[in-house]
């Protein structure tokens, strides 16, 4: 990945369109994100600022996140400071991962006030800060750095901002050309070439190195720069399941490009899983555990059950002796340990030593087994109903394992929900309640334009399958592996549309990184639940089955249309 120094410039380049807007809205969906609403040149925009330690980053947004019912402290303390507010500009400090934006606003007697808030892309160490231009001091920060910690730059409410430290480093483009010509007139390599310009990552490093070998060097310099600043030709790369991606073509890598029209579009592909996958994890990361401790709790008892069941399974053999003690009651008596008597239902005719109990007499003996046998045989049928239940239990918690893996922040409260239905979990009170709402299937278009349907949880998928689908609309499901409920809603979808449908099924399953996954579809009408079933769970009958492989972009490509 390159969110460097240089994206960060050619991300200032493209939110200068923001400049003049006005900043409608305020939200933050989690510990580490900002969501700003800006109206600018008549259009709504999304800028999302994100401090999570591997996909930090500032970018326009398409994608739709859900918001908390409360709004944090910090959120609402940027509201009350910048909602309203004019975007007078927004600026990089040089080449480095800092995007400043200075907004006018007014404070709570209406008078003007300028307000800057700073959004510091250092990895771990990201940080978003509201910063007072009259006194320069921090009104606050999304993380709080005291004294203690870092005895260099306080980052506390009320402290003076001090900017972090400057690297000793050239601006490449600022740097006087000769001194660029002097520098690359030698053979250098990626690390030196970071080492010595401030805001290059490896990857643009090696892209640089990479023209210059392919050009002279000031025209390969000047043009890279420029590509980048304008956010010429946003690109996304993949090779061997590592992912690249940067403002303009990198020309060194043996991969064709997917380009984009933008970088926040370019960033959108590039975190479209990953970011939702961690604002889940956030939500859910309880849910997760409990759900893995109870699924583990279940294996430990099917081990147990089967050991149970191997014990009863030897009914035929007290059965056997049982019998063969009532066939030779007077060849032994009270007292003995055991009787050798011949098997009569062994073809060779085999003897067989039978254990006694000495206290017993042997009618006694020939009691014991037969009342060890038909304990036995009932105690298998109940081992056998254990045993089912149980593994449909483990079926029902990997499937909502797999349900809470590819769910949105909005469908973890469902899945809650559902399990405290169930009688497995225990939901704290709330104060307020909750006004009943029904589940909300997320929608998608095909690319002719028909829509499509996807169940995200069993609440969704019964929902989505008996009361929103129509009888004769078409109906998708992986076969034999937990997924989602996929409606099309036409009843004559043509080709394109079935195969799109199918690669939702895939992309929204536990066959997610699997290729050539089977999926079967059929009309709603030939899909039934069993009586007594678990939430989600359906047979289904005149199937037919495609083979497609989940892909991520055209998933996009299908929310979005």
């Amino acid at each position: 990945m390159a969110f460097d120094g240089l994206f960060t410039t050619a991300m200032t380049t493209e939110l200068q369109k923001l400049v003049t807007g006005r900043i409608t809205k305020i939200h933050q969906p989690n510990a580490q994100e900002i969501l700003l609403h800006v109206r600018a040149g008549g259009t709504n925009y999304k800028l999302l600022y994100s401090i999570h330690s591997a996909y930090a980053r500032v970018q326009l947004t398409n994608q739709s996140i859900e918001n908390p019912a409360e709004p944090p402290m910090f959120c609402t303390l940027l509201r009350k400071h910048l909602e309203g507010g004019m975007i007078a500009s927004i600026t990089q400090d040089g080449t480095d991962r800092i995007i400043t934006m200075e907004v006018n606003a007014t404070n709570e007697i209406g008078d003007p006030v300028k307000r800057i808030l700073s959004a510091e892309i250092m990895g771990r160490h990201s940080n978003i800060l509201l910063i007072d231009c009259a006194t320069n001091k921090i009104i606050d920060s999304l993380k709080h750095l005291p004294p203690a910690v870092n005895s260099y730059r306080t980052i506390m409410p009320g402290a003076a901002y001090i900017a972090p430290p400057a690297q000793q480093k050239e601006n490449p483009y600022t740097i006087p050309i000769n001194d660029v010509i002097n520098f690359f007139a030698r053979g250098r390599e990626a690390k030196e070439v970071q080492q010595f310009f401030a805001g290059f990552s490896t990857l643009h490093a090696q892209e640089i190195l990479h023209r210059i070998g392919d050009s002279d060097i000031v025209t390969a310099w000047q043009q890279f720069l420029t590509e980048i600043r304008d956010g010429a030709t946003p690109s996304y790369y993949e090779i061997d399941g590592k992912i690249s991606f940067s403002p303009t073509t990198l020309t060194h890598l043996p991969a064709t490009a997917t380009t984009f029209a933008t970088l926040g579009e370019l960033l959108d592909r590039v975190f479209f899983a990953r970011a939702e996958r961690d604002r889940v994890k956030q939500q859910a990361g309880d849910l997760e555990r409990w759900l893995q401790n109870e699924r583990d709790k279940l294996q430990l008892k099917v081990r147990k059950l089967e050991q149970d069941y191997a014990r009863a399974e030897k009914l035929d053999t007290l059965q056997l002796y049982g019998e063969l003690l009532m066939a030779n009651i007077y060849s032994f008596s009270k007292g003995m340990k055991e009787v050798t008597v011949v098997n009569y239902y062994s073809e060779d005719g085999a003897q067989v030593t039978i254990p006694l109990n000495e206290r017993k007499t042997p009618v006694e003996n020939a009691q014991s087994y037969y009342t060890r046998y038909n304990k036995a045989k009932n105690a298998l049928v109940r081992i056998q109903e254990q045993l089912d239940k149980t593994r449909d239990d483990i079926a029902y918690f990997d499937l909502l394992a797999q349900q809470v893996q590819h769910a949105a922040p909005s469908d973890i409260e469902e899945i809650r929900e559902e399990l405290a239905e169930q009688g497995y979990l225990r939901l704290r009170a709330s104060k307020k309640k909750k006004k009943p709402t029904k589940p909300l299937p997320e929608n998608f278009t095909s690319s002719t334009g028909i829509a499509i349907s996807v169940g995200k949880n069993n609440k969704q998928n019964d929902f989505l399958t008996f009361k929103l689908a129509k009888r004769n609309e078409t109906w998708l499901h992986t076969k034999d592996i937990p997924g989602s409920h996929v409606v099309i809603h036409s009843d004559a979808p043509d080709e394109q549309t079935l195969a799109e449908a199918a690669v939702l099924s895939a992309y929204f399953s536990k066959a997610r990184e699997s290729s050539a996954v089977p999926v079967d579809y059929t009309e709603v009408r030939h899909v039934k639940k069993p009586n007594g079933s678990k939430p989600g769970f359906v047979i289904y009958f005149e199937q037919k089955t495609l083979f497609v492989t989940p892909d991520e972009a055209l998933v996009m490509q299908l929310k979005r249309a």
